[in-house]
């Protein structure tokens, strides 16, 4: 748990790093430019960056010591981002700013690169719960890990402003520099009891990134692909209000005001990482999870049912405070159904779809919003209309969209409930044995390991290549 611990505090403070840096050049590129379209596509090309490389990094995860990831990881954003301040310092800021020329796509490119890597370290951090963490303890391990993520949050919303505000860009590059060093210091007297090559080296190409054994391992742990599905779509619906959040935001409080009210909704992460990490999931974390969201889904639909602030302010709280039984849900379900062998594939699987639905949501509900439904709320027959549902107020169209996602996540939820799916991985995740590859001695981990009731099944299975086993690294010994 020390070892856990040393492991969670890094990865925060790299995290807050990178989302600090990445946060600046998003605020920085619209104060000197006042472009839209250019942070739109700043923000949705880092979500879809996310996605399209989640899967390569769960096999980089499996292949490697987690360490070994947490710190190359680090490494290459120190590399990528010491770059881009030779960038910086080598281009004229107005130059760097021309929008019509190559040298600010470079410059945020170079960025979105170090970023990115970046969520290499969650991954690492996920699979490394399942070695340091005994099963019974997990649920409460992914709730410090909420906890964490949150405070990175706040402190990023805040600091980033405060940042461009009163060093500049060039001057955040040198802090963000500055803090990746201590990062990688730190993680350079870390030791790990345990940490271990999940998989055999099968090579390069296909059989090293094999996308098709992780859907396979998803597919043998019965409902396991429910969930993965449910948290997309939890996250499509997500993703509409990361489209509209800020500008329902913009229309109530000041810029300076919002980002410090963004900050004070944001500390529901503490609080609802706080209670998971003491109180855990309970026996049948699924259930806990479906009925945490239809709360989310209600709220989500009446905090914007009138223009105020305090409404909105408290229903972000209560809305940030469910996010980490969410997410905590889905890792302690994971750790414990998926082979170890596959966790950093299966967690890339699953980052890669539920990444990519945010921003799908965002490009289709932003351009829907700006053309039809923000109009028709301002029109005279649009104010009658919504006026007894959700009141006065220029946001009125934001709310109408709130209300209808929100009442669908919860629709959609309660209907869960009641699937067969539900059923199945709830089954499926009271059958699993709790597992243990991380004893240090190595003989703890031989024979079947957790979620092998599961995927029992699996390892008879075929690809039609030759009749090649699907899932053969259930029983690899300790030392691969």
């Amino acid at each position: 748990m020390r070892t856990f611990a040393h492991l969670l505090a890094n990865t925060a403070v790299a995290n807050l790093t990178t989302n600090y840096l990445w946060w600046a050049l998003t605020f920085w590129a619209y104060l000197e430019t006042r472009s839209v379209l250019a942070t739109g596509l700043i923000g949705g090309a880092y979500m879809l960056a996310v996605s399209f490389s989640a899967v390569f990094f769960g096999s980089f995860v499996d292949h490697h010591r987690k360490l070994v990831v947490m710190r190359a990881s680090t490494v290459f954003s120190l590399l990528a981002f010491s770059l881009a301040g030779g960038v910086f310092l080598l281009v004229p800021e107005r130059t760097l700013l021309d929008l019509g020329a190559p040298w600010f796509w470079v410059f945020a490119g170079i960025i979105l690169i170090g970023a990115v890597v970046e969520h290499m370290r969650n991954l690492a951090l996920s699979t490394s719960v399942t070695i340091l963490v005994p099963d019974e303890d997990r649920a409460r391990a992914n709730g410090l890990v909420g906890t964490v993520q949150g405070i990175s949050f706040i402190a990023t919303s805040v600091v980033s402003g405060l940042s461009i505000a009163l060093l500049g860009m060039g001057g955040t590059v040198v802090v963000v520099l500055g803090l990746l060093v201590l990062t990688i210091a730190h993680l350079m007297v870390v030791r790990f009891p345990g940490d271990r090559v999940a998989a055999a080296t099968e090579g390069t190409g296909r059989a090293a990134i094999d996308l098709r054994g992780s859907i396979a391992v998803v597919r043998a742990a019965q409902g396991l692909f429910a969930l993965i599905v449910f948290a997309t779509f939890n996250n499509l619906i997500g993703g509409i209000y990361m489209a509209l959040m800020d500008p329902y935001g913009l229309e109530l409080f000041s810029v300076e005001m919002w980002g410090f009210m963004l900050a004070l909704g944001s500390t529901g992460f503490l609080v609802g990482g706080a209670v998971v990490a003491a109180r855990g999931l309970g026996r049948n974390p699924m259930r806990t999870m479906l009925l945490v969201v239809v709360v989310m889904g209600v709220l989500g639909a009446t905090f914007t049912v009138r223009e105020s602030a305090v409404l909105y302010v408290a229903g972000l709280f209560l809305y940030m405070c469910l996010i980490p039984v969410v997410e905590a849900t889905e890792q302690t379900v994971l750790q414990r159904v998926v082979p170890f062998e596959r966790q950093g594939r299966v967690f890339g699987l699953a980052m890669a779809l539920e990444s990519a639905a945010a921003p799908v949501a965002a490009f289709l509900v932003a351009p829907l919003a700006e053309v039809w439904i923000l109009p028709y709320a301002r029109s005279d027959a649009g104010r009658e209309a919504l006026r007894p549902l959700l009141g006065e107020g220029e946001a009125r169209g934001i709310g109408l969209v709130f209300l209808v996602g929100g009442l669908t996540m919860a629709l959609v939820a309660a209907l869960g409930l009641r699937s067969r799916a539900y059923r199945t991985i709830s089954r499926t995740y009271r059958e699993a044995a709790p597992q243990d590859p991380g004893d240090p001695d190595g003989s703890g981990g031989e024979g079947a390991p957790v979620g092998a009731a599961s995927v029992a099944g699996a390892s008879e299975e075929r690809d039609g290549e030759g009749g090649r086993p699907v899932v053969q690294e259930a029983a690899l010994p300790n030392d691969r």
